[in-house]
């Protein structure tokens, strides 16, 4: 008997370290938080602030239409945030300018999902400055890379041709062309393989007129030349790269998704389908950040197009997203679609 009762206050701290170790995560029920990921200095002085958020349902997609519930201020209640809110982290997702004399003043984005308000205070502090390094290393960039090159990192080229307020009527697909390139190829593919400089279609190969001519472009090409003798010694290292870090990676390489940034998104059918845009982690989940995902060709031309049905009337944000995988080019589509 005694020895039964010692080992089972034995086994009380072993329990209590296991519970206190437990994870848990939900399909739906719960919230939606709204987080600032930091600011920096653009050229004219001014600074830019970025947000973004973490839905912590893996399931349950949520829509916030602006007001109350879904407000920037002060200057709100709309600052260009989504409406739409897919499952799990979306950092980096949309950005807000604000005047260089803000000072010790701050920005608060409220959301409220599920019945619970949550509140995301954006402020000029130094501990939040940013910049494209710190970008990829947030969002696992270049597998995780921390190469100083990173800081001059080249965002995509992305123009979205047409119009940019449409109108289609429900069941009528519409077509959608984008073209984007990325100008410095940096971080660069590992299979060495070229992919659109621009938005113009001019590939890697091809040698960009003298005033575009990104700087780092020298640095970049070693750096893929290094990359692709990488590869060439591992091919493996093309297929999976099994985790090292706690934050989620995904791999380099010009990518092109279409994303719904304001309306019901189970209401609008992509085709092709899209890669998502959002990080989901799970095996084959049609993620960058999913293994084994690899990353896909471009376009030989950097044009990407597809069609979007609506099966709803309402006004729709659709927005285009390019990535290098380390950094983010976003441009939105408004269609009015109608009976």
């Amino acid at each position: 008997m005694t020895r039964q009762l010692l080992a089972a206050l034995a086994l009380i701290p072993l329990c209590a370290a296991l519970s206190a170790q437990t994870r848990f995560t939900y399909s739906s029920g719960q919230t939606v938080m709204p987080a600032y990921e930091g600011w920096r200095y653009n050229a004219d002085g001014s600074v830019t602030m970025y947000f973004g958020y973490m839905n912590s349902n893996w399931l349950q997609e949520l829509d916030v239409p602006v007001g109350p519930d879904n407000a920037i201020e002060p200057g709100g209640p709309d600052q260009g945030q989504p409406t739409h809110f897919y499952p799990r982290r979306n950092p980096f997702l949309f950005t807000v300018a604000v005047p260089k004399d803000l000072g010790t003043k701050e920005l608060t984005w409220t959301l409220t999902t599920n019945g619970k308000t949550e509140r995301a205070f954006a402020s000029l502090k130094s501990d939040y400055q940013i910049d494209n390094q710190v970008i990829s290393t947030e969002v696992g960039g270049d597998f995780g890379s921390l190469r100083d090159e990173l800081r001059t990192n080249v965002p995509p080229e992305l123009k979205v041709e047409g119009e940019k307020r449409r109108s289609v009527k429900v069941g009528e697909p519409l077509t959608l062309v984008a073209l984007a390139g990325d100008p410095d190829n940096l971080p660069a593919r590992r299979d060495g393989k070229p992919q659109p400089r621009d938005a113009g279609g001019r590939m890697m190969s091809e040698e960009p007129p003298p005033s575009s001519k990104p700087a780092s472009a020298p640095r970049a090409a070693q750096s893929q030349a290094a990359q692709s003798a990488q590869t060439a010694a591992n091919p493996a290292s093309l297929i999976y790269r099994p985790p090292s870090a706690i934050v989620p990676s995904s791999g380099p390489g010009l990518r092109f998704s279409w994303m719904v940034y304001r309306g019901k998104a189970a209401a609008v059918t992509f085709a092709p389908e899209q890669t998502k845009t959002w990080i989901d982690t799970r095996a084959y989940a049609n993620s960058p950040w999913s293994p084994p995902y690899t990353v896909p060709l471009p376009p030989p031309d950097g044009k990407f197009v597809s069609q979007a049905t609506f099966n709803e009337p309402g006004t729709y944000v659709l927005r285009a997203v390019a990535s290098d995988g380390s950094v983010f080019t976003y441009e939105n589509v408004t269609v009015t679609v109608t009976k």
